[in-house]
């Protein structure tokens, strides 16, 4: 199959890459390299530099391509940088999905896996969190995202769009060649945070201890990159059997707290870390874990790291071959 994956130089797209290359898939990738690595996609993709808020870029592409199906990732993704500057998460994140929308539509290009997240929940009603549940964003990201899957519905009706929305919780880990991981300028994700703070020998920040959770700290559900792309590739399978549109958790279903996660790195390395108390970030909840038994029947999909220090081991291996990220 051609797939066009944008967001391919970012974190979890370039293991996408490299994993539906390795599953034999014809692959190109587009990034405008804001906060991708050029060093993280393989070279066994062709690749785009652009941005896909460009229609005459994205139909030039089309053009070359004639994809059969998408893979978007393309998207900002903190959540306090979205609190601070709403209009460059809509600008970016909707505008920029609503451009590539109608590019597939004139490409007559009708499936699409769209990278989504839990943000879209808000502070759930009910854990562990289904996908009946209501969405009600807290932050502009969420926002975001939720206005990207309402356009997708709408494009489903109107031009037979055939979509996948994977709402992510907390990914973490590293490809287990450890060549790809995570890199990002600057670093808003728990477990890099503590892998920094371990090699540097810096206090952790822990934002927020008076949450409602047992011991006062935000509480994740954490899911390995690896098996998170293998959802995808699930999602694509599936639309290409003829499944219908639909919006999916992924997560294992059981949650850390931010001391926790200190706490079995700790464990995992072998060392002691400073914590340093802070206050709240704006928009984060305080308990976010996945009810992922509807992907687990729909994708055939069971996740393969359930225990977070194997998921911390491989972003170690990663950080320790990389110490200064992509800059090597």
């Amino acid at each position: 199959m051609k797939i066009i994956i944008t967001g391919g130089a970012g974190y979890i797209g370039s293991h996408c890459v490299r994993m539906c290359l390795g599953a034999g898939h014809d692959v190109a990738v587009i990034d405008n390299l804001s906060r991708g690595h050029i060093l993280a996609v393989d070279k066994g993709a062709r690749f785009y530099c652009g941005d896909i808020s460009r229609a005459d870029f994205l139909d030039w592409v089309f053009s070359r391509e004639q994809p059969d199906a998408v893979i978007h990732f393309a998207a900002h993704s903190q959540v306090g940088e979205s609190m601070s500057h709403p209009q460059m998460y809509f600008d970016n994140n909707v505008a920029g999905s609503l451009s590539l929308l109608s590019a597939m539509q004139r490409a007559n290009v009708r499936k699409i896996v769209f990278s989504s997240t839990a943000a879209v929940y808000g502070e759930p009603e009910t854990i562990p969190i289904t996908e009946d549940c209501p969405t009600v964003p807290t932050n502009p990201y969420g926002e975001s995202k939720l206005m990207i899957e309402r356009m997708m519905r709408w494009f489903s009706e109107a031009y037979g769009l055939r979509f996948v929305a994977l709402r992510y919780f907390n990914v973490a880990g590293a490809d287990a060649g450890g060549d790809i991981g995570e890199d990002h300028r600057p670093e808003t994700h728990l477990i890099p945070i503590v892998l920094n703070a371990a090699a540097s020998g810096k206090p952790v920040r822990i934002f927020g201890g008076d949450y409602d959770t047992p011991d006062g700290t935000c509480v994740r559900d954490y899911i390995h990159v690896t098996d998170l792309v293998r959802a995808h590739l699930g999602a694509l399978d599936y639309l290409t059997k003829g499944g219908d549109c639909a919006a999916l958790n992924l997560g294992i279903g059981k949650g850390f707290s931010v001391r926790e996660i200190i706490s079995a790195a700790e464990s995992a390395l072998g060392i002691t870390l400073v914590r340093e108390e802070s206050p709240r970030r704006a928009g984060d909840p305080a308990i976010l874990i996945a009810s992922g038994d509807h992907a687990r029947k729909l994708l055939d999909w069971e996740p393969q790291y359930t225990d977070v220090s194997e998921i911390i081991k491989t972003a170690w291996s990663w950080h320790k071959s990389h110490p200064n990220g992509y800059d090597e």
